[in-house]
């Protein structure tokens, strides 16, 4: 197994790893239902992509109700 020759610096180590940042994802807005969603992916919270439903959603009563049928 080889061995590196020299250590490497530890300025070299984060000049190196400087291009290792993380960057934002850009979000656009549904035109349905007014969620942030990624461009050119359907809708997460309402299934939809360019006008028409293309994830069926399953509709969910609100959070009181499902409390009270446990």
């Amino acid at each position: 197994m080889s061995v590196p020759k020299k250590r490497r610096t530890n300025a070299s180590v984060k000049r190196r790893a400087s291009h290792f940042a993380l960057s934002r994802k850009n979000l656009s807005v549904c035109p349905k239902c007014k969620s942030e969603m990624i461009p050119h992916r359907a809708c997460p919270s309402c299934g939809y992509y360019a006008g028409r439903e293309v994830i069926k959603m399953a509709v969910s009563k609100n959070k009181k109700s499902e409390k009270k049928e446990k």
